[in-house]
């Protein structure tokens, strides 16, 4: 957890709950289990426990002393609708983003289910300093997209990362979706990702007028890329895509 991170599409982290359990392929070279397991046994250590669910209630208000305003990545080392963590405790999570308006919180699952549930049963809007998003990392979950369509959410954006196969947009699918994330495996057995599927979503958000953001080729580059560092590692036919949704003045 950071007040500064150094993922491209935000600007800190905070894990009021850190560890998770596998859900779906897209878990299978998970950078946070890797980095927390690391730790596992260590004395003190905030990954002690290594990537075991763990909930930190002393962290719930930590961004209300962050005063300068920054886009914030809600659990980067966790999954906050786990079904291990309490409804009472989302509720908290919750109250203090609603409170510390000074920032943007990005909150990003791959239990939609529970966060349609739970967000609809409580919710009919949600102030545009809150953005809800899912992970698809492939086409057998993209019906994780449906399911964030059903929240009173005023932002939604979809993490296609790791992308390990093709994922069939189109306007359906991008209805009410404001921002797309793109992104390549890397690490240890990390799978490659094709360019033909990055081209394919990248002209149906272009279509739909979706912000689109290119965040790395991961470990397998294409063909005839070199990279010598890591901005390359982020060139889509030769430029960056660092396009960031268009935020509502009122829901």
């Amino acid at each position: 957890m950071s007040d500064h991170s150094a993922i491209e599409w935000t600007d800190a982290t905070w894990n009021p709950v850190t560890g998770c359990t596998e859900v779906s392929p897209g878990c299978d070279h998970c950078y946070a289990r890797t980095f927390a397991e690391r730790f596992r046994g260590v004395p003190g250590h905030p990954f002690e426990q290594g990537f075991d669910l763990r909930l930190w209630p002393e962290r719930l208000k930590l961004p209300l002393s962050w005063k300068q305003p920054r886009r914030i990545f809600v659990n980067s080392m966790s999954d906050l609708f786990h079904k291990d963590v309490p409804d009472h405790y989302i509720e908290q999570v919750f109250e203090t983003m609603f409170e510390a308006k000074q920032h943007i919180f990005q909150v990003l699952t791959k239990r939609s289910a529970r966060m349609a549930t739970w967000t609809a049963g409580r919710f009919k809007s949600f102030p545009p300093h809150i953005w809800l998003g899912v992970t698809v990392e492939n086409d057998a979950y993209k019906g994780r997209i449906r399911q964030l369509q059903r929240t009173p959410a005023a932002v939604r954006f979809l993490s296609l990362e790791p992308l390990i196969g093709p994922v069939m947009l189109d306007s359906s699918f991008l209805k009410g979706i404001h921002w797309v994330i793109v992104g390549g495996e890397s690490g240890f057995g990390a799978r490659p990702m094709r360019p033909e599927w990055v081209h394919a979503i990248k002209k149906e958000c272009r279509q739909n007028h979706v912000a689109f953001f290119f965040k790395q080729w991961g470990a397998h580059t294409p063909e005839g890329l070199r990279v010598g560092k890591k901005s390359e590692g982020r060139l889509l036919k030769g430029r960056t895509w660092d396009q960031m949704p268009n935020i509502p003045a009122t829901v």
